[in-house]
Parts: structure tokens; sequence; C-alpha cells
């Protein structure tokens, strides 16, 4: 008999009978019948007690043990561990995810839980081809029909999938990329313009042009937009990479919002006047090239052809005579 089931059958020789509940027999409903009298009703009275005490003794020592080697269904300790650092590193993600959704800073903020999430995985899944008895991988990732670590780990692979968090970091993922960070500096740069001339002037949702805002941070606008598309054109040319991370995209959208229909300032095209030359030239083109045909061409000159007259024939038979 194993303790588990040792163990159940003391419980049910220490519970109460049927009639009699637990509270009863403790002493507070309906007392229970006097103990006999005489030698025989002491001794079966001690005897009783005797009984009980070493079966509660022998129930404590098997709980002991049961404490000690785990009940069927439950982890080892160093499974636990495993378990447990995980739970906390998705929290910890988690918790960044939600609070940098909005405005969009899941690249730049949540990078190292990330990170931490993906070696607490490793550190499951690293024990699948191991020998000891424990197998923590099979227990945590593949023991119920749920999965719970599997989906959560799948669910944070997806979102930083979605996110191109890649295109932001550095080919380990131990920090923002260079250009990711001048990026974000130009980004707080034009805020702090925008914020800075700003200031002073009517708050409305109307858009309205702000000629000092327009005027003062267009140069840093200007290096913003040539930063980002910098770096679609970085990104375009590698593979498997189409989109900047969603941290920078956000970024520029905010920015070109305030720019275009918060601010109602516009960035002069500066090929505008090649733009019209070149316009200019080719409307005009066709009526160059007839005229320049009109003028250099030579113009035929009537000439009259003048019918001779029929010679006569006496001058044929002289011509006759003297070749003949």
């Amino acid at each position: 008999m194993g303790p588990a089931a040792r163990l159940l059958w003391l419980l049910l020789l220490l519970s109460p009978p049927p009639g009699l509940s637990a509270r009863q027999s403790l002493g507070t409903g309906r007392r229970p019948p006097p103990p006999q009298s005489g030698p025989t009703g002491s001794a079966l009275g001690g005897g009783r007690r005797l009984l009980s005490l070493e079966l509660l003794e022998e129930a404590e020592d098997l709980s002991l043990a049961l404490l000690g080697t785990g009940l069927p269904g439950q982890l080892p300790p160093e499974c636990r561990e495993l378990l447990v650092g995980f739970a906390n590193s998705s929290v910890r993600l988690a918790g960044c995810l939600v609070r940098s959704a909005r405005p969009v800073r899941l690249c730049q903020s949540c990078y190292r839980h990330f990170q931490s999430v993906t070696e607490q995985l490793e550190n499951i899944t690293r024990a699948v081809g191991n020998s000891s008895e424990s197998n923590c991988a099979k227990s945590l990732l593949m023991s119920d029909r749920v999965q719970l670590v599997v989906i959560l780990s799948q669910f944070f692979n997806s979102t930083w999938e979605k996110a191109n968090c890649a295109n932001c970091l550095k080919n380990n993922s131990e920090g923002l990329s260079n250009s990711t960070v001048e990026f974000l500096d130009l980004f707080n740069t034009t805020l702090m313009c925008f914020e800075h001339n700003f200031q002073g002037q009517s708050i409305n949702f109307v858009p309205s042009n702000h000629t000092e805002v327009c005027r003062s941070c267009n140069g840093t606008y200007r290096n913003l937009n040539t930063m980002y598309n910098k770096m679609q054109r970085m990104t375009g040319h590698s593979e498997h990479r189409t989109h900047l991370c969603i941290d920078v995209e956000d970024a520029m959208n905010i920015t070109r919002r305030l720019w275009s229909r918060t601010f109602n300032c516009s960035v002069p095209c500066s090929d505008t006047v090649p733009v019209i030359a070149v316009s200019s030239f080719i409307l005009f083109l066709p009526v160059i090239f007839y005229l320049s045909s009109f003028l250099h061409s030579k113009q035929k000159k009537r000439i009259l052809i003048l019918p001779k007259r029929i010679q006569s024939n006496a001058s044929l038979v002289n011509i006759q005579e003297k070749y003949s």
C-alpha cells in the first residue's frame, strides 16, 4: 500500500461515524454517551485513546512524507523554479506591452523584458533531451491539452514580429540601433520645437496657420523626414524587412499629423523651378522644331523646261551621211 493510500485509510479510521458530525465529536453538539463504568469500560476507553493517538502520529508522519516527495502531477522543485521564472518574466513583459500601447513605445521600452522571456523559455526547452527524472520540458510544455506556456510564448513572439521590433534593435537585441537612436533624438527635438513655439498661442482643434511654428521648426522637421526616408531605404534593401519598427512609424505619423493638420504647415518643394523649366521646354519643343525646319530648309526654285524644236529632215540626212 502506497503512502497516499495509507493516509486515506487512516483518515477514514479517524473520521467520526456517519450519524455524528465533526463538531459533535468535538463536544460542541450533543454530548456523547458517558463512558462505561467499571474496569472493562475504563480499559476500552484507554485502548481507544491509545489507538487514536497512534493513528494520528502515523497520519502525521505520512503527510510529512508526501509533502517531501510530492503528490502525483506536482512539479519537482527545479521545474517549479523554471515555471515561476517564466511566469514572472511574462508578467513584466505583458505589463510593459500594455503600458507602451499609446503612444507606441513597444520596442524601445520592452526589449529587455522580451529578451528575459526568451531566455526563460530557452531554459525550459533546453531540458528536452536530458536524462533527468524530472524532464521539466515535457512537464511544462507537453503535459496537457491547453499548454499555457506554449500559448503565451507564441503570443509574445507574434506580437514582437508584427511590431517589427528587430528593425529597431541591434543584431543581438542588446539595445537600440544607431539609426533608431538618431531618429528618436530628432523626433524629441522636433516635438520640443513644436512645444516651444506653440506656447502662448490659442489651442483649438481647428487647423490654423501657425506661422511661427512653421518657420522656426522647418529645419528640424525636414531633418527628421530625411532621416525617416533614409531608414526606409535601408530597410527596403535588406531581406525580409519591408517595414520599419512600429515605434519609428508611429512617431513619424504623429509628427506629420501635427505638422500638416494641427499647424497647417507645408514644406515647399525645392524641385519646383526645374520641373517648370522642363515642362515648358517639352511644351514648346514642337514649335521650335517646326520653326527651325522652316528657317533652315532650302526652298527649291522652279526650273522651267523648254521643249526643243523638231529638226528638219535635211539635217537628219546630213548626220546619217556623215556617220556612214
